[in-house]
């Protein structure tokens, strides 16, 4: 049995696999070295086994992205085995390059044959009609580990359709990171608190020392979470909490004039053709004084350039005249495609991977967050007391926890849900160009009216399919 994708779902994940350098996130995750793992000194956890509600038998295939911290799969594919032995399963796992991941995702859905399991690291609600709903997985954890971060819950459920088209057992923080001895001389030690003092400092920097801010104006995810953020910091959104398009009003025309002043001031034309990977490579060539990213930058940097992995720190979501929010970086989504043969041993799989998340967090060197908080008890002290080597050891203490974290953090589309609109929007770049037009020279007027008229475009093919709310 065949399903069928639609035209742009099909051209879309065509457009992200071409993606450069390590795909669509690498900008916000590149590869970390094993060595720091050698170095850890925390206590890993250890697995949690609860016996399967079912009786499980066969084969269980799953699809999953080559993570960034190389230590995270292979401790995955012991743990995977262990598991596959204890419960009568036969597991298969195959990780695929993330760029990747779109492409195999939607040929297998367009063949309706392939993997029991599917991952991605940003939602796949654009997938809906095509996966199983996830309601009951999402249910039992909640009842095994209480309340789901709302960040979460909003990246992989349809509130409009009352169906949860992905499983978001965790996620990743995006703060800033910022180069201390090139802030510290320009008044701003402890890094920039705000907009505005980003763009004070940032403009000191760059005529002073010729050092530019590392934030893209390009057709990559990391561009679209310093949009996001942005916009959300100034009071503006791309749709209301009843998934109305609101992008065109006057606080979406000051976060695009405020773009125009940082570009000129702080930045350089490379932004405009930002790879994923560019944030990264920068900050690591001690060729950037700031970017908005994961902490994976730093952490590859502990192995390849010490020197500025210790001079690197980090700030939670800037400040804007209404509010301070960061999008989220990565947002895990497992969905179990209808054509899945084994959808009871997948189902169970992610219950038990998820009663194991602290597992994943220790093995990700802090890089994954649970979506549920009371699976990770530990890692608070783990951010104060950094278990792989941070100089200083606490440099991770301002995430607090993950509660502390979500609270600076907003999924994408808030208000609203991470609906299949907000998908295309994403992936068709309508932010970046937004503010790449206003920065090169187009009045924000003009650049703000043409990507509401974009996004009434996408938001309307979408509302009938019936898959969003609105209208």
């Amino acid at each position: 049995m065949t399903f069928e994708i639609d035209p742009w779902t099909r051209r879309r994940f065509f457009q992200l696999a071409g993606l450069t350098g390590a795909g669509i996130t690498l900008g916000a995750c590149a590869s970390e070295p094993e060595s720091p793992g050698e170095k850890a000194t925390g206590q890993a956890p250890s697995p949690v086994f609860k016996e399967p509600s079912t009786k499980l038998s066969g084969e269980l295939s799953i699809l999953l992205w080559s993570h960034f911290v190389p230590s995270h799969d292979t401790w995955f594919a012991s743990f995977v085995k262990d598991w596959g032995k204890k419960v009568g399963v036969t597991v298969r796992v195959d990780h695929v390059d993330v760029a990747n991941v779109p492409t195999q995702i939607a040929s297998e859905i367009q063949a309706g044959q392939g993997h029991d399991i599917v991952q991605y690291i940003a939602t796949l609600s654009e997938f809906e009609e095509s996966v199983l709903d996830m309601a009951d997985v999402n249910d039992e954890t909640s009842n095994r580990h209480g309340e789901q971060l709302a960040i979460c819950r909003e990246s992989s459920y349809n509130p409009h359709t009352d169906k949860f088209y992905s499983f978001a057992p965790g996620w990743v923080p995006d703060p800033g990171n910022y180069r201390k001895s090139l802030w510290e001389p320009v008044g701003f030690a402890d890094g920039p608190s705000t907009w505005d003092d980003l763009l004070q400092g940032a403009s000191e920097i760059k005529k002073s020392k010729g050092t530019p801010v590392g934030l893209g104006m390009s057709q990559e995810i990391d561009s679209n979470m310093f949009g996001h953020a942005l916009l959300w910091s100034y009071g503006a959104s791309v749709q209301d909490e009843d998934e109305n398009v609101v992008l065109d009003s006057p606080e979406t025309m000051a976060a695009v004039e405020f773009v125009q002043k940082l570009f000129k001031n702080a930045m350089t034309d490379e932004v405009f053709s930002w790879t994923a990977s560019s944030n990264n490579e920068g900050l690591i060539a001690g060729e950037l004084s700031f970017i908005i990213n994961s902490i994976s930058a730093w952490r590859s940097s502990q192995e390849t350039n010490p020197q500025i992995a210790n001079d690197t720190f980090f700030v939670p979501a800037l400040e804007g005249p209404q509010t301070a929010l960061a999008a989220q970086h990565v947002m895990y989504n497992y969905a179990i495609p209808k054509h899945a043969k084994n959808p009871d041993a997948a189902k169970e799989f992610l219950l038990h991977f998820t009663d194991n998340f602290e597992l994943v967090t220790y093995h990700s060197r802090l890089y994954d967050f649970p979506s549920w908080p009371s699976l990770a008890p530990k890692l608070g002290d783990w951010l104060a007391d950094d278990p792989f080597g941070a100089k200083p050891a606490d440099k991770l203490a301002f995430l607090g926890d993950v509660e502390t974290a979500a609270e600076w953090s907003a999924s994408i589309g808030h208000p609203g849900p991470s609906n299949p609109a907000i998908g295309e929007m994403l992936g068709t770049y309508v932010l970046p160009n937004m503010f790449a037009r206003a920065a090169r020279g187009m009045s924000p007027e003009q650049s703000v009216k043409r990507a509401h008229e974009e996004c009434e475009r996408i938001f309307g093919r979408w509302r009938k399919r019936g898959l969003i709310g609105g209208g």
